[in-house]
């Protein structure tokens, strides 16, 4: 356990803003079961509490005699606890008056209030978890998809720790075999099969670290997802076209061009990939001054924008304002829409003077025909050159894709050394900095920097 946590008892509301049914307040430390007892009227005056036990009791200011909350409370022994401390969790009603009200009394009766992320971040420090763990925790808060939160629930159990680990282990025994070598130089040649090493690098340390690698780009786009924006001259059906994709009527539909007048953002689950579709004015050259507003606010989104579904009206020829618009789009990933095609069943418009236009998608926004397809199309378009996504793979994060692609490049090192025949001084210095970039990863050799930034990305009272 870190000496540096043993002082303080943290104290803080765990559940989100708002109105609810329950809301709870977590302490942390070893005046956790102290400051409870202060503050918590047992029903029954002879409470033993018993750990991982409810007691039913009200909260009450002992200075004063007033009652604050009707409670539920429960203390949990370590090591036993989330952070591995004592633990004590007071469950409220969820009015955020009332938590608020409860806090206060529980600082003022010597808790202090826990830093963004401070319970988890006691949780690594006392070895409950590894940092991927941790950092896992942050992706559950966060995901947006289903796939999200199984990507970080894998992560939250240690997929990646792992998948790591043997990679290390390898890298262990590799290291082994060198230090002999140098300790013993005469007998150099019979120690070290340089063959051998260079197959087992290759085999148990660089295939599986670029597979991590690989995966991590996946794993970003399931955690992250994309922004997609929905580009077109006025009334070719962009506004239909969100409302269907998200199965509400989210932007207003009517017949006349320009009502869309400024971007409307929703976030939509397509195949567990998180996307954030964007509904913009329709560019065109001659509108007004309010509309010009929403077409430059349009054009900025465009430039922004991941993927750009090009969205043509089905039920007329192409037009000059289309093939400006397309200029305009094309240097940007692009996914060609020709909408409305309810209203041109035997005419699809003719796109060959749309320089690398690509295959389109024919829709009917209206009718909600071939919207699957298009969905398929907008996750085939982004996953695309990205195949070797394994089902139960981990998500590596930025930092840890970081600390992964300097492990490769350590590990190449090693590889030319070996193949080169340098000294083995060069190829152990080159295998100990592959294990500390791994090492990284799992938050073995850290720096405290590092620390805080990730947890200060967190909510108060996780």
């Amino acid at each position: 356990m870190n000496p540096e946590y043993q002082e303080e008892t943290i104290a803080a509301i765990s559940t989100p803003p708002g109105a609810g049914g329950i809301g709870i307040i977590r302490i942390s430390g070893e005046q956790a079961l102290s400051l409870l007892k202060a503050v918590f009227q047992p029903k029954k005056p002879s409470c033993p509490f018993t750990s991982h036990k409810f007691y039913y009791g009200h909260i009450r200011n002992p200075d004063q005699g007033k009652i604050l909350d009707e409670v539920l409370a429960v203390y949990m022994a370590a090591p036993h606890t989330y952070t591995r401390e004592d633990v004590v969790e007071v469950h409220c009603h969820g009015s955020f008056i009332v938590l608020q009200n409860v806090l206060e009394l529980i600082l003022a009766s010597g808790a202090t209030l826990a830093l963004p992320g401070e319970f988890t971040k006691r949780a690594f420090l006392n070895g409950r978890i590894d940092l991927t763990q941790a950092e896992a925790v942050i992706d559950v808060l966060s995901a947006k998809t289903r796939k999200g939160v199984d990507l970080a629930q894998e992560q939250l159990s240690g997929a990646l720790y792992r998948k790591i680990d043997p990679i290390r282990q390898s890298l262990v025994q590799m290291r082994a075999v060198i230090e002999v070598a140098i300790d013993f130089p005469d007998e150099d040649l019979e120690i070290i099969d340089h063959s051998a090493l260079i197959l087992q690098l290759e085999k148990e340390v660089i295939e599986p670290l670029k597979k991590l690698l690989q995966n991590a780009d996946l794993g970003r786009l399931y955690r992250e997802g994309i922004s997609l924006v929905i580009a077109g001259l006025p009334n070719v059906g962009k506004s239909s076209l969100l409302n269907t994709i998200l199965q509400e009527e989210r932007a207003l539909v009517t017949a006349v061009p320009g009502t869309t007048r400024d971007s409307i953002e929703e976030i939509v689950d397509i195949k567990g990939m998180p996307v954030r579709i964007i509904d913009t004015a329709g560019i065109r050259e001659d509108a007004g001054e309010v509309e010009e507003l929403g077409i430059r606010r349009a054009r900025e989104l465009i430039n922004k924008a991941d993927l750009i579904l090009f969205l043509i009206d089905g039920s007329r020829e192409l037009t000059d304002g289309d093939r400006t618009l397309y200029a305009q789009v094309s240097h940007k990933p692009l996914l060609p829409v020709i909408n409305k095609i309810d209203l041109c069943e035997q005419l699809v418009p003719d796109l060959s003077s749309l320089p690398g236009i690509g295959e389109c998608i024919e829709i009917s926004a209206r009718e909600q025909r071939g919207i699957e397809r298009l969905r398929q199309a907008i996750f085939d378009t982004v996953i695309s050159g990205n195949q070797q996504w394994e089902e139960g793979g981990c998500a590596p994060n930025v930092r840890h894709k970081q600390a992964l692609i300097a492990a490769v490049e350590a590990c190449d090192r090693v590889m030319l050394s070996l193949q080169g025949g340098l000294t083995n001084d060069l190829i152990a210095v080159d295998l100990q900095g592959c294990l500390d970039y791994l090492a990284e990863i799992v938050g073995e050799t850290t720096t405290e920097d590092v620390l805080d930034v990730i947890f200060e990305q967190f909510c108060l009272g996780k």
